[in-house]
């Protein structure tokens, strides 16, 4: 995958001349001043698979969250404020495995996950196996705006949350009819977590403000019958959630200890912050700019985060990806049937999608 990233950025050096470059004053005029893309889980989710009724349910659950992060951006909010406005709406629907809607562990709970990076300054929260809050995404910013740390667990994030001032949601909040038989089934057939479950429901957000600053956010109920205290990609950050200002904002849904392994979301950012040179760039190299302009016009962000995802297939992992970059290309990279998606800007984009295929947004398709 990485000789991959590097043959194109060879290629580029090769053919690049004045005439095929775009000017950086040019390209930066024509930057978004904002742009947001969300996700609400990854897996098999077919046409066939969906009445009418689900599909429009889902639509219009993604459009409330993505008119919800693009209000804030839209009138000179933060990304991190979008990133909180989008994940909420989803983590109070119960058609999302988060917050309300979570799925339940072996035991019978609902566990919750969540983290949040700002990419500002690289500050991030986390909380994991959360009982009681009932939007996760805000507990995991107030750890990472109100704590000397980064992740918090269990009883200690709840005790957090308390003195916080975070009031104790009853479980029957988070409870849903569908995500008990899910359990049962699981239990009754010894089926798997991926059996049960034909797509991943995690939610997350990626934005770019107006000040050109990225964000990144997910939020997570885990999978079906988790056991043991288990831990998936959504609050690890560099796994499921990372947000650099030199590079990008990601998240990550999908079979977690795959995502955990690569570390999906920092790989991602890492490999667009190298590949584009960001260090030469500081120094007003006009040979480095024009090679930037060159590989951004060849849709590299779309290869670089597809070349990532394909790793994850190759070790056998689900999911996909939600990514924007600091030009507010809003990209999705996934390498299951369908993810929930949706995805806007200030230049009028705005858009959610469902199934693969031809509206995917993934493979072959150039930075937007």
């Amino acid at each position: 995958m990485k000789n991959a990233i590097l043959s194109l950025v060879a290629a580029g050096v090769a053919l690049l001349t004045p005439a095929t470059a775009f000017a950086d004053d040019h390209a930066e005029a024509k930057k978004p001043k904002w742009s947001l893309a969300i996700h609400g889980g990854a897996g098999t989710i077919l046409p066939e698979n969906i009445t009418p009724e689900q599909r429009e349910a889902y639509e219009a659950a993604l459009q409330e969250a993505l008119d919800a992060g693009t209000d804030v951006l839209a009138s000179g909010g933060s990304a991190m404020d979008a990133v909180k406005a989008a994940i909420i709406p989803m983590e109070d629907n119960p058609l999302f495995n988060a917050g309300r809607g979570a799925v339940y562990t072996w035991e019978g709970e609902n566990e919750l996950d969540a983290s949040i990076m700002d990419g500002r300054d690289r500050s991030a929260g986390a909380v994991t196996g959360v009982t009681t809050v009932k939007n996760p995404i805000l507990l995991a910013d107030t750890v990472r705006t109100d704590s000397p740390h980064v992740f918090l667990m269990g009883e200690g994030a709840e005790q957090f949350a308390s003195e916080k001032g975070f009031e104790v949601t009853a479980p029957e909040w988070f409870e849903t009819e569908s995500r008990r038989q899910s359990l049962e089934r699981m239990k009754a057939r010894e089926l798997s977590a991926l059996d049960v479950d034909l797509k991943f429901g995690t939610v997350g957000a990626v934005a770019l403000d107006q000040d050109g600053n990225l964000a990144a956010g997910t939020s997570t109920g885990g999978m079906t019958g988790k056991r043991w205290g288990r831990i998936g990609d959504a609050p690890v950050i560099g796994a499921g959630t990372y947000a650099d200002n030199r590079s990008c904002a990601v998240s990550a849904t999908g079979w977690g200890e795959y995502f955990i392994r690569v570390g999906v979301a920092q790989e991602i950012c890492t490999l667009l912050r190298h590949g584009l040179n960001v260090e030469a760039m500081k120094t007003g190299d006009p040979v480095a700019k024009q090679h930037r302009e060159w590989l951004i016009s060849q849709g590299y962000s779309q290869r670089v985060a597809d070349n990532v995802m394909a790793e994850v297939k190759e070790l056998g992992g689900d999911g996909g990806i939600i990514l924007v970059t600091p030009r507010g290309h809003a990209i999705y990279s996934f390498n299951t049937a369908g993810m929930y998606r949706g995805r806007a800007n200030s230049d009028g984009l705005n858009e959610v999608a469902i199934f693969g295929g031809k509206e995917a947004g993934a493979s072959n398709t150039p930075d937007h």
